[in-house]
């Protein structure tokens, strides 16, 4: 076997032929066999190479917070963020001052919209490291979005599932959404966000997807580009820009409120019963006075401007 090529193999092989090692160097092993599996994406196992070292209950404070700091990244990786946080805030008790471990808790409170959180942690390991990119880039996000009072929901996880490669990936070049595009929000360099939104037609069951939408762009500028043309699913050539009505649901009371057109997305976001689902904002569009949206609303509340 090359040990070289086959680290995790050589651990498991030397694990199994020398029963005679110390907790510290067994979960040295394990670390480094964690190490091996996150380097080839693998991070279901490399969370439970992780965990087997710290069931070795080494002596190590820092061997410690190292395996818990590196779980952390790989719970991360499978968007696992509760469990993550949990394991970056062990790491950092046992060492206060491992930059890592505050990076990853930061990512987390962020992910977790926890805002007044994330931008704790960043300014503790800003104290440590003042130019420490990932903490600066995510103060900034969180400090955007808290003083917008933008409210984000997060849905609570019946139980922690790994999910794939390409929804959990981590990036703070932009906040992650949930959203099965990964579309972000980003934030530019005036300090100005941008926002993936989804627009739902329930008369056609037909979406449309804005990708970067900037927060100080006003709905009826996307609808004259949207509807430059008749889509192909709107025979009756109803859905032009002046013909339309935009709405959103508020799921908790179970009732819609009508938006101005003219409205820009950072004052739609800012309606106090607007609660942005999964990192995108979404918005229902009719026909005015159509048969369908009177029979839509007939069964609902509605709040109209």
């Amino acid at each position: 076997m090359d040990a070289a090529r086959q680290p995790a193999l050589a651990c498991l092989q030397s694990l199994l032929f020398d029963e005679e090692k110390e907790p510290a160097e067994l979960a040295a092993m394990y670390k480094n066999e964690g190490n091996a599996y996150f380097g080839e994406k693998d991070y279901g196992r490399a969370v439970r190479a992780y965990s087997e070292g710290l069931r070795q209950r080494c002596g190590d404070a820092e061997l410690r917070a190292v395996l818990l700091s590196n779980r952390a990244a790989a719970h991360c990786r499978l968007g696992n963020y509760r469990s993550a946080l949990a394991d970056a805030t062990q790491a950092r008790k046992l060492k206060p001052d491992h930059l890592k471990a505050i990076v990853r808790g930061a990512v987390c409170h962020m992910e977790l919209k926890n805002f007044s959180e994330a931008i704790a942690w960043c300014e503790e390991g800003l104290r440590i490291d003042s130019k420490e990119k990932k903490l600066l880039e995510v103060r900034t996000k969180a400090d955007k979005l808290k003083e917008r009072n933008i409210k984000l929901v997060v849905e609570p996880p019946s139980e922690e599932e790994e999910i794939s490669d390409g929804l959990a990936e981590i990036s703070l070049n932009g906040f992650q959404s949930d959203s099965a595009t990964g579309a972000k929000v980003h934030l530019d360099a005036d300090g100005n966000l941008s926002w993936p939104v989804l627009f739902l037609y329930p008369e056609h069951e037909q979406t449309d997807f804005i990708e970067a939408f900037h927060e100080n762009s006003r709905f009826i500028d996307h609808l004259i580009v949207m509807f430059a043309e008749l889509p192909p699913w709107d025979l009756e050539g109803k859905y032009l820009p002046s013909n339309l009505e935009l709405y959103f649901e508020d799921e908790e009371r179970a009732e819609m409120y009508e938006l101005n057109p003219e409205h820009t997305l950072l004052q739609v976001l800012q309606h106090q019963r607007y609660f942005v689902k999964a990192g995108t904002p979404t918005v229902l569009a009719f026909v005015k006075h159509s048969p369908f949206s009177k029979k839509y609303f007939s069964s609902r509340k509605v709040h109209r401007l």
